[in-house]
């Protein structure tokens, strides 16, 4: 009876309802929506970061990350990967060279870590080669082609390898991704001509373009003017194994890109037997193993068990190596929780002063309850009834409308294409899968119902004090 009371009463005033439960819906809604944007972006940047950047645990001699000191390399390799492949849970373990080097085009040279690999062992590993970019050659597909080396789209920017043409393929390109012809006239000033770098080539379009066509038409121009000539000439200088400074010329083989910034433009990739020789350290002489496993979960364990096998090594899982990354992860969840109580916490205020509405403007009829034999108790019940329905109708259906786009964007995924640059310099993909596991919807619904039950005591308390006698006297 309380409860039929309860919902017919929700019903009364049908328009203070409906705004208390779409302000409800479109709190959790949001809530419920941003969280699962958050958690996509985590989820794809630690995916991104084991799978071409750190892989699961990495193992070295225990001084050689604080100097990268050429001579610091693994010995035994071949006892070490028959131990670690032992393991229940490790799926495959690739070595690499690893060399502080110099990166040199005609225009431009920078600092860069050379990585030295097996091509196809490293690929069992990570998944670099998958990240080519389209018309910029291959992973190391020639295995006869001396010299070739991978490297991160940032880096060929910063090299000057990459350059931006207008060409007559370009302008047509751009009429097909429905750029105007007013704007493509503009650009027939500039064609065959060749710009070194993407500043340059955005200054040219700032002082051409207006404003507006800039804002609106400036991407889509930059990426049809992408220009780079495969098997372009790199030279990279380094020290051998004497401490003698020596190098060689590299063509580029192809170029990757992987969202993130700051690895793009630092991290080269090479043939191991390549800069083996050039260092004279050989083709069996690595710096670190990199080993994948099945089952992150297991990562702790696995780490555990090659440190006890192999006490003379440094073994690092990918928590150790990237802390900041490991934080994240681990503390996502907490900060979830928190982030929806402090959304509940702001609609409960919403949910209290309408019941407290309510119980004022009911006085007389609550007065009247009490006086023909209703006890607190079940008034108590009845408001908080009435609190809960509130709640749990707004709740749940945001939370349906939440899963409906989230399952709507997850496929596609959401494009913060404007501001892919910010993004990429922190290391996160601009293109987001918004995701969220059903836990979380368990764990809002039990907020909900709980932030209904504390919104309802304030009010409920209010009508129990009620004196019945002054309330029936209540106009």
């Amino acid at each position: 009876m309380i409860t039929s009371t309860a919902w017919k009463n929700v019903w009364r005033n049908k328009i203070r309802s409906l705004v208390v439960i779409i302000s409800v819906t479109i709190g959790i809604f949001g809530g419920v929506f941003a969280v699962a944007v958050m958690n996509g972006a985590i989820e794809q940047r630690l995916e991104a970061a084991l799978n071409t950047e750190l892989g699961h645990i990495q193992i070295s001699r225990p001084d050689f990350r604080e100097n990268f000191d050429i001579h610091l390399r693994l010995d035994s390799i071949t006892n070490l990967d028959k131990k670690i492949l032992e393991l229940n849970g490790v799926e495959a373990v690739t070595h690499r060279t690893i060399i502080s080097a110099m990166a040199n085009t005609a225009t431009k040279s920078t600092g860069v870590q050379v990585i030295g690999i097996d091509p196809v062992q490293d690929k069992q590993v990570f998944s670099l080669g998958d990240k080519l970019i389209p018309g910029t050659g291959s992973y190391f597909a020639d295995s006869n082609k001396r010299n070739p080396v991978y490297i991160g789209e940032d880096l060929a920017k910063e090299l000057n390898i990459i350059r931006y043409v207008i060409a007559p393929a370009t302008i047509d390109s751009l009429r097909n991704r429905d750029v105007p012809e007013t704007v493509l006239s503009k650009l027939d000033g500039y064609q065959g001509r060749r710009f070194r770098n993407q500043a340059s080539f955005t200054d040219a379009l700032k002082d051409t373009l207006t404003k507006k066509e800039a804002s609106k038409y400036g991407r889509k121009i930059t990426e049809e003017a992408w220009s780079f000539r495969t098997r372009t000439r790199l030279t990279l200088t380094f020290l051998d194994r004497n401490n003698v400074q020596t190098g060689g010329m590299f063509r580029v083989a192809g170029i990757y890109d992987i969202k993130n910034k700051m690895y793009e433009s630092s991290h080269v990739f090479v043939k191991n037997s390549d800069i083996g020789r050039l260092t004279g350290l050989g083709n069996e002489a690595f710096h670190k193993a990199v080993i994948r496993i099945g089952d992150i979960e297991q990562t702790r364990n696995i780490t555990r068990q090659i440190s006890e096998n192999f006490p003379d090594l440094e073994v690092r899982s990918w928590k150790e190596i990237s802390p900041e990354m490991a934080m994240m992860n681990d503390m996502v969840e907490q900060f979830y929780i928190v982030f929806m109580i402090i959304i509940l916490a702001a609609l409960a205020f919403g949910i209290v002063n309408t019941m407290l509405m309510v119980v004022l403007e009911r006085t007389k009829e609550l007065g009247m309850l009490t006086a023909i034999g209703m006890n607190k108790k079940r008034v108590f019940r009845m408001i908080m009834t009435e609190s809960v329905f509130l709640s749990l109708i707004g709740g749940v259906t945001g939370m349906i409308i939440s899963w409906g786009i989230i399952a709507l964007t997850s496929r596609n995924g959401i494009n913060f294409v404007k501001y892919g640059e910010g993004f990429e310099a922190m290391g996160f993909s601009a293109h987001i899968y918004p995701d969220i596991s059903i836990t979380f919807f368990i764990i809002v619904t039990i907020l909900i119902v709980v932030t209904g039950i504390l919104s309802s005591i304030y009010p409920a308390l209010k009508a129990l004090r009620l004196d019945p006698a002054d309330a029936l006297r209540t106009e």
